[in-house]
Parts: C-alpha cells; structure tokens; sequence
C-alpha cells in the first residue's frame, strides 16, 4: 500500500460536502488546495452536481476564492449530454433551470428517454407520471446519478435517488447510471488527463459513491467527515474493500497525501476533483 501511495499522480475530489457546502467553505480547504496543486499532482473536480451547469457552478466556485480552471470540472451532466448523443435520443429531463445551459442543442420534442437529476421543483406526481408512461412505452430511463441524500445548509435533503427507484420499481425499468459510483465515470475523468486509475486518488464524503466507488474502478479512496458524512459510515461501506484512509475534513486529506509522498519529486499531467454528492 505505501509503495501506491508514493505513486500518486491525480487525486480526484468531490466539492459539495467536501471543500463546500452551498456558498460556505469547509474551513482550510482553499490554502490545502493550493498545497495539492504546488505538490505537482494533477487535479480534477469530478463531481455529481446537477443542480446547476459547469459555468454556473464554476463561476460560483470562483467567486468563494477557489482556482479552478474550467478543464478541471468533469460533472455528470456533462457525462450524462455525452450518453444522449451517443444514444442519440430525445430527453425528458428532470433538471433545474439552472442546469439547462449543458444540453442546449439536445432535441426534447416528442421524448423517447427520461433524464433524472436532482430537480426539486419537478419531483411532483404529475411529471413523474409523464415519467412513468414514457417508459411503460419503451422510453429508456437514464439517472445521472442515484444519490440517496445530500448536504445543505440547513440539513440532510433528498437526492435524485428515491426518485429514480420510484420509476424503477413503477416501470420494472432498471436506470442506466452515469455519474459516481459508475466505473466509467472515474475512467473517463483520468483518461483526460491521462492518469492510471491505480495512480490516482479519489476525496469524498460519499462513503458509497465517491469512496466506494472509486475503490472498485481501482483507485484509493479517502473519505472525510464533513458533509453527508454520518458516524459510522465506513463501516457501511458497500464494497468489499475499506476506505484506504478516513479523515476528518479535506486539508486532512491534503496532509495525510502529501505526507505519503514524502520528498518525492512529482510529475504528473494533472490533478483531479470530484463533485456534488
């Protein structure tokens, strides 16, 4: 295990209840970012946010005094307009205004697939029973992630996850899932950047998604006890493998990294970050 640690070349990290939650810091987490950075390791924000686009959230992590480049956030929306394209199908999707701007240019007319992400404002009977005939009809059915619950400032709220699983279990439809904990997701953001999954790293306070599921792609995974976190969560874990380190809070994390590395000298093509559940 040490010798994996030595060899760290990205460390992907989650934001909301990781580095933030909503417009709040996690206190220390923009000077141990900035550490991450002049270590030389390659960094991505990879994260399930679905509640706003790319830009919006970017602008909005820019504005709390983050340094982040627009390259370095991979979301699920981005992940999820990918898998439309590919399918070539037409959505209906359970998205936020604020979320619209990624799928500008995707036909919606006459939909023949239902996108689910976190979108409060539409989890109403109605829309979800336009949800349910479209794919008793054959509709595919794609969640951009499943996420149970998640961190606000004012308490744990509902995810897209319980309602992906009321459509599932209605339609007897299994949802296609493209952000954490799928593989594909973590692959897609180290083939970017060009990074192994057993040289990379993955920070969250998801035991399931982001730590869970960065350990069966093959990564290590630290999870930190802020946001979502509850005690006793690593012992939850899904996985048959254990966090490779649990942690107080993000520059903990940052600590316990650089720590591991020593005095080695680094160079890797980037360092990666992952995001909102």
């Amino acid at each position: 295990m040490a010798a994996r640690w030595k060899a760290l070349k990205a460390v992907l990290i989650d934001l909301s209840g990781t580095v933030h939650i909503e417009n709040d810091i996690i206190p220390g987490s923009i000077a141990a970012l900035e550490r991450l950075q002049k270590a030389g390791l390659a960094v991505r924000f990879v994260t399930n946010t679905t509640k706003e686009s790319r830009s919006l959230l970017l602008s909005r992590l820019t504005n709390m005094g983050f340094n982040i480049k627009p390259e370095e956030v991979f979301t699920s929306l981005l992940a999820a307009r990918t898998l439309v394209e590919t399918l070539k199908v037409r959505p209906l999707l359970f998205l936020e205004d604020e979320a619209l701007e990624d799928f500008v240019g995707i036909d919606t007319a006459n939909p023949n697939a239902v996108v689910v992400g976190l979108a409060p404002s539409m989890f109403q009977y109605n829309k979800l029973n336009e949800a349910f005939r479209l794919l008793q009809g054959g509709a595919q059915l794609i969640a951009i992630h499943k996420s149970k619950y998640y961190r606000r400032g004012d308490g744990l709220a509902l995810g897209p996850g319980p309602f992906v699983e009321c459509l599932e279990y209605a339609s007897g439809q299994k949802a296609r899932v493209v952000g954490k904990p799928a593989p594909d997701f973590f692959y897609t953001a180290l083939t970017d950047i060009g990074v192994k999954p057993e040289e990379a790293i993955m920070i969250g306070d998801d035991v399931q998604l982001d730590v869970g599921g960065a350990l069966d792609a093959g990564l290590l995974g630290i999870l930190v006890k802020t946001g979502k976190y509850r005690e006793g969560d690593e012992k939850r874990l899904e996985s048959s493998l254990d966090p490779s380190c649990v942690v107080n809070d993000f520059p903990a994390a940052v600590d316990f990294i650089l720590k591991s590395l020593g005095s080695q000298s680094i160079k890797s093509t980037s360092l990666a970050v992952m995001g909102e559940f």
